[in-house]
């Protein structure tokens, strides 16, 4: 049985060819882990994490030697990529020169007003989208001070300022994330998002975890969030290889009857009964469909 799903309406964003927001639907994403400058490497993690069903992959641009790199790289990827960019506002002008697909931004760590004016004037001249990326773990102290330390209104506080620093060069192509390692956290400041703006909103918890409690923490977040239509991309963030990422946040979306992409495995959790190992047979058979597609179920009974 399904749930009907009324989506909170945000304005549409490109990525790449790939819309964001607007009704488009809910996009998964993922990022890589191997250093930038490994250009082979990072391609190879592209290629594996868009047949994991990544359709938006973001790689960190921590110098310019990795700057450098993201040119072959974009050139080579299968689908959009996401420049992530922390402290050097240069980095920024030097990914949107190499052709990225979108930037990501952290409020926390690039503030300065002119800086803002020269990456919108140079994401407008491409027509990039940027995401403004709050994280809890770096609200301005004046913020937290203001507002009792870090929650849902010191993170929108935080968000704003740099909303209306975008806003005020005419910019407002933009995505907006706003992400807590807490999970119930994340989701009263999404919507707190939600119900003020309508730039669309990438879910996440981050610093979720190792991938077990990393997925749960997760899950539980985002389906909070998803099923009372709040959201239009999300990434799992899990620890150690991220080829798994895609595959949880394919499987919430699944699971809440929104999108499907693989095959759902469902099998008898044991008792007295059970005369086979139903879970050494259903692990095999989850083995032997990875990488194929389509909407169907099956059981392992």
């Amino acid at each position: 049985m399904s749930i009907s799903i009324s989506r909170a309406q945000t304005r549409e964003v490109i990525v790449g060819g790939l819309s964001i927001g607007g009704g488009a639907p809910i996009s998964v994403q993922s990022m890589t882990n191997a250093p930038t400058t490994d250009i082979e490497a990072v391609c190879s993690q592209i290629n594996l994490l868009a047949s994991r069903g990544a359709e938006i992959v973001r790689v960190a641009v921590p110098d310019k030697e990795s700057a450098a790199a993201l040119r072959s790289i974009i050139e080579r990827s299968p689908v959009p990529v996401v420049s992530d960019i922390h402290f050097d506002p240069e980095l920024a002008i030097l990914a949107l020169e190499a052709g990225t697909d979108k930037l990501r931004l952290n409020p926390g760590n690039i503030r300065r007003r002119s800086d803002i004016w020269k990456i919108s004037e140079k994401a407008s001249e491409r027509q990039v989208p940027i995401r403004i990326g709050v994280n809890s773990g770096s609200i301005p102290g004046d913020l937290r001070d203001k507002y009792g330390g870090v929650n849902r209104d010191s993170m929108w506080a935080a968000a704003q300022r740099h909303l209306v620093l975008f806003e005020e060069t005419g910019f407002q192509n933009i995505v907006l994330s706003l992400k807590s390692s807490d999970p119930m956290l994340t989701v009263e400041v999404n919507r707190l998002a939600s119900a003020e703006c309508d730039y669309p909103l990438h879910l996440g918890v981050t610093e979720a975890g190792p991938q077990l409690t990393g997925s749960v923490r997760s899950a539980v977040a985002l389906s909070v969030l998803l099923a009372e239509g709040i959201g239009d991309t999300l990434r799992v963030s899990l620890s150690g290889s991220p080829q798994k990422e895609p595959v949880v946040g394919w499987e919430i979306l699944s699971s809440l009857d929104i999108r499907r992409r693989f095959p759902r495995v469902i099998s008898c959790p044991t008792c007295a009964r059970t005369r086979i190992d139903v879970a050494e047979l259903a692990e095999s058979v989850q083995e032997s469909i990875e990488g194929v597609t389509g909407d169907i179920t099956i059981a392992v009974m």
